[in-house]
Parts: C-alpha cells; sequence; structure tokens
C-alpha cells in the first residue's frame, strides 16, 4: 500500500491580540484533525497572535505572552498530530516572523520569513527582522518546505527549499483581499510549482481586521500546477488533503473544488465580513445609522443587516426642513423591506436654536456653507448621543467618490466608527444595490429580493442641507467624476492624462485640488473595508498640509 501523509488545513479566523481565544481554537481544531487521522494540521501566518500587528508586536511584554501560550499549546497538543502556526519570535529590538512547528509536547522547528513586503497595506521591514533562507523540516515521513507567505512570492527561497530536499510546500499565508488578488495568488503559485517540481498547499488566513479582509480560498496544487483542492473563500473550515508518495513523489490527491466569487460577490462579502468582525471584535454586537433616504445609506444598512441581522440594525431618520417627502417615505421603505428599527429625531428645532445662539455673532453675513454644514453636525450630535445611550457601534455612510474630493462634513456625517463603503465610488455603489436586490446567499441575514427600492437608487443624489440642492451642483456627474478619481488616485495619473482622455483642464484641476485638500478630513475619517489596491489609509499615504498641485502640460 502507498505510503499517505494527511495534512490538516485550518482555515480559521483569529482575533487579534487575543491570545488565548486563539490558542483554544487551534488546540480544538487540532482534536478535530486528529480524530479524523491527520499527521500534521497546519494553521496560517500569525495565526496565534491575529495579523496584522502593527507596533503591537514589538512590545516585549506581548512578546512574552505569546512565547507562554506558543509553550502551553505545544505541551497541550503533544500525544496526534504535529501543528504549524505562526507567530512573532523575540529577536532583540524587533521580532522575526516565524512559523513553528510543534511535536511531541515542543517545538521542533522554527522558520523564519526572509523576504519582508514593504509596500501597500504592509510595514514589515518596520516590525520585523528578515530571517535566513532554511531548509525543508521533517514531519512524519515527509520533509516539508515552508516558505511564510510572501517567500513564495520569490523563486530563490522555494528553489532553496526544493534543492534542500523538500518533497512538498506548505505556504502559510496571511493575504488580504483586493480585486483579482485571488487569480494572482494562484498564478504565481503555479510558478512556484513548475519551478520546483513540488506539490504546494497554500494556507490563506480568514476575517476582518481594521480595513482588511482575509479572504482565506486556500488551494492546492500538483506539479505542472494542476489544482486539486479549492477550498471555499470567505468561509472557515479544517480541509484535509492527502499526499501519496509513488513513483514521481508525494502527490496531492485530488480533492472537492469549491466554487469562488464573481467579482460583485467577493466585494459585498468582503464589506459584510469587515463591518461583522471590526463590530463584534470590538466589543460591540448592533450598530445603527442615518438612513436619509439615499443610496449610500441604503446599501450601508442593507450590508449592516446581511453581517449582523435586522434586528441588530437601528436605523435612524433625522430630517430638517430641506428633506423632501421622497426621502422620508424612502427611508421608512428601505427599513421596512429590511426588517430594521426606525426612529424620526427631527432636528429643525436643534438647527433653529443654534442659529439663534450664533446669531449674533453671524450678524451682517450671508448663509452659506456654514449653516448648511450645522445640520450635518447637529445629526451627528443626536447619532452619537444614541450610541452613547444604547450602546451600538454608529456607521458613516460616505462613499469613496465623496471621501475622496471632501463632500463629507466632518464631525457630521463623518461621525461614526467605521464606513462599510469607504472604498466603493458612487457608480458602484449603484451598481452594488442592484446586484444585491438581485442577488442572495444562505451567509447573508437580511430578507432576499428587492431590499433597495428602485426609487432609491434612480433618483438623483442630493444631501438636502438646502432647498433643491443636488450633488451636481457642485460636482460633476458621477459617471464623470469616478473616472477622474479612479484615473488620479488609482492609476496616479496625471492632469495631462486626464485631458489626453477628452476631459476639461479646468474641472480636472480643480478635482485634484478636491482630493489634495481634503486629505485632513480622511487623516481623521472612520476605517473602512478596503476593496481596491488604493484604498484610503495604508495603500495611499499623503501628508496633510501638501501645497504641490500637478502643472504637466498637455
Amino acid at each position: 500500500m502507498a505510503e499517505r501523509f494527511r495534512l490538516s488545513l485550518a482555515q480559521l479566523n483569529p482575533t487579534v491580540g487575543d491570545l488565548a481565544a486563539n490558542a483554544a481554537q487551534a488546540r480544538a481544531t487540532w482534536a478535530e484533525a486528529k480524530a479524523a487521522g491527520a499527521d500534521m494540521v497546519a494553521f496560517p501566518e500569525m495565526f496565534l497572535t491575529g495579523y496584522q500587528l502593527q507596533d503591537l508586536v514589538k512590545k516585549p511584554a506581548f512578546a512574552a505572552d505569546v512565547q507562554r501560550v506558543l509553550a502551553q499549546l505545544a505541551e497541550d497538543c503533544a500525544d496526534g498530530p504535529a501543528i504549524g502556526i505562526g507567530g512573532p519570535l523575540p529577536g532583540g529590538d524587533k521580532p522575526f516572523n516565524a512559523y513553528f512547528v510543534l511535536q511531541d509536547g515542543k517545538i521542533t522547528a522554527q522558520v523564519l520569513k526572509h523576504h519582508l513586503p514593504n509596500y501597500k497595506v504592509f510595514d514589515e521591514k518596520r516590525y520585523y527582522h528578515a530571517g535566513d533562507p532554511a531548509g525543508p523540516v521533517r514531519v512524519g515521513p515527509l520533509r516539508i518546505g515552508i516558505p511564510i507567505c510572501e517567500d513564495a512570492w520569490f523563486e530563490d527561497v522555494t528553489e532553496t527549499l526544493a534543492e534542500t530536499g523538500a518533497e512538498i510546500l506548505l505556504v502559510p499565508n496571511g493575504s488580504p483581499y483586493h480585486r483579482g488578488k485571488m487569480d494572482l495568488r494562484q498564478s504565481i503559485m503555479v510558478a512556484r510549482v513548475i519551478e520546483t517540481g513540488l506539490p504546494l498547499a497554500y494556507l490563506n488566513l480568514l476575517g476582518g481586521q481594521d480595513d482588511q479582509v482575509f479572504d482565506g480560498g486556500s488551494f492546492v496544487l500538483n506539479p505542472h500546477g494542476v489544482l486539486t483542492q479549492q477550498m471555499p473563500a470567505f468561509e472557515a473550515g479544517l480541509f484535509h488533503v492527502d499526499f501519496e508518495n509513488g513513483p514521481d513523489g508525494w502527490r496531492a490527491l485530488s480533492g472537492e473544488k469549491a466554487a469562488l466569487p464573481d467579482p460583485w460577490q467577493a466585494d459585498y462579502r468582503v464589506m459584510v465580513m469587515a463591518l461583522r468582525d471590526y463590530v463584534t471584535k470590538a466589543g460591540f454586537s448592533k450598530v445603527l445609522l442615518g438612513l436619509s433616504g439615499g443610496v449610500d445609506s441604503a446599501l450601508v444598512a442593507t450590508i449592516a443587516a446581511d453581517a449582523l441581522g435586522p434586528e441588530n440594525v437601528h436605523c435612524v431618520m433625522l430630517p430638517s426642513r430641506f428633506t423632501s417627502d421622497t426621502s422620508l417615505e424612502d427611508a421608512a421603505d428601505v427599513a421596512r423591506r429590511l426588517g430594521t428599527h426606525l426612529d424620526t429625531v427631527p432636528i429643525g428645532p436643534a438647527h433653529e436654536a443654534v442659529l439663534d445662539t450664533l446669531a449674533p455673532l453671524f450678524e451682517g453675513t450671508k448663509p452659506d456653507l456654514t449653516e448648511e454644514n450645522i445640520q450635518s453636525r447637529l445629526r451627528g450630535v443626536m447619532l452619537m448621543a444614541l450610541s452613547n445611550k444604547f450602546g451600538g457601534m454608529l456607521l458613516t455612510t460616505g462613499n469613496k467618490s465623496e471621501v475622496a474630493v471632501g463632500y463629507a462634513t466632518i464631525y457630521g456625517d463623518m461621525a461614526g466608527g467605521y464606513n462599510p463603503i469607504k472604498d466603493l465610488y458612487k457608480t458602484r455603489v449603484f451598481e452594488t444595490c442592484r446586484w444585491r436586490n438581485a442577488h442572495h446567499f444562505d451567509w447573508m441575514l437580511a430578507p432576499a429580493g428587492e431590499v433597495i427600492p428602485p426609487r432609491v437608487i434612480d433618483k438623483p443624489p442630493t444631501a438636502e442641507l438646502r432647498a433643491d440642492q443636488k450633488d451636481e451642483d457642485s460636482l460633476p456627474p458621477y459617471e464623470v467624476l469616478d473616472v477622474m478619481l479612479e484615473m488620479l488616485i488609482d492609476k496616479d495619473a496625471s492632469v495631462a492624462d486626464l485631458v489626453a482622455m477628452g476631459y476639461d483642464r479646468a474641472t480636472v484641476k480643480k478635482i485634484e485640488n478636491l482630493i489634495y485638500v481634503s486629505e485632513y478630513k480622511r487623516f481623521q475619517s472612520a476605517p473602512g473595508a478596503r476593496l481596491t489596491e488604493r484604498a484610503f489609509w495604508l495603500d495611499r499615504r499623503y501628508p496633510i498640509v501638501n501645497r504641490w498641485r500637478d502643472t504637466s502640460e498637455d
């Protein structure tokens, strides 16, 4: 009978800093793997601590706690399959990003990450020492090469492992989502198995952490890039992979291949998972938001209801004298369709009181943006009061187009703890609403069907801070604005590039200026789910005060 090795891949969701809970999850999973006859159970990169840790990883007391919990985990799981688990290893002024192999009650091997990513959301050179490439680790009959995440994106580490006797590759990852990421991962891993001639198990982390979502989607490849198993994206589980030793060496036996979501479903799942994990890991169980009757707040309410259940979403309509009957009707319709609670808190009396208070100081001036923004800030005051009183986290609802050009009021509609649609341009908000109306999956906790009324999607966007106000009074149409923003922000295009595309130079310069002068608002804005490679926060870091402007000619 051919020699076999069962590797169980634990695609699970840890919580940053909750060492006891993460270790408990590892122990329970190890027991499940033991019962399934596993020879080894593998956890993702930095599973023991959660990821990313930022400066927490350099705190000495934290480092000592990690080592204590790791040693206890090894002792508790002595009689059964080996464990592979990621965590930091102390290294002086900063640690190493390490992967520990636990066998027979002790740590029998530790692999150190060599290539440290230092781009986009990653700052690993700030946080970790680079380790030297190591050889494979023996577990039972197998010599397992363990390139940690980024180490598998370069050929040198995997080639070294193959040359020093590795028979399979296990790649533990903390790889966050952005659109198109899965195709990128698989193409690079295919290159590694073709170069080395070794089978490869790619194991990814799961769950939301601040703005990032680790989307799972682990998979197994045989030499020549043959996909033998595909784990589902966004779902926790323990997946068993059987390797068999034959004439050509160790090979993975074929298993289940889960279907992966299309980009629209993936984006929406990220926003739902990001919100659920941010809220629950922060210690909250419910949320509230201002439901204006507009498309952005309707989508946020839907995401929240899908993430936490409609019974845990408190919607509040805060009308002023400029709020239309249509907006009142639409807000009520959204709440009814979703099954969320809706309260109405008029801000008119409070607005008049503030204006009366300021009248002696405003005497001789004309009403302008000041009076408009007082309304938005009063809404923020009311919503934060409800948050404080009843314990729900306040969600903010500004889309990426508004966040980009500062079309939001700081300390007003920007107030809140999290923004699920922060990385979603307005035109994509419209399409996401239509997508959600047409699709429903069992991970969505809100009702199926047309939960966002078509009238909400189709009506002209407005902040309703003055009579007959429309967004297009001060901004280009969103189908034009979003192209400009994507070029200037996501693709770092120049003004001249946009002019060459046919856009008016003066309009492009206006939008460019709005982006730069709004940096101070974004610096104080709530975090939100990262969907693209140029999300506002860690992906795009600009000075708050910045006098440079693009003067390139056409």
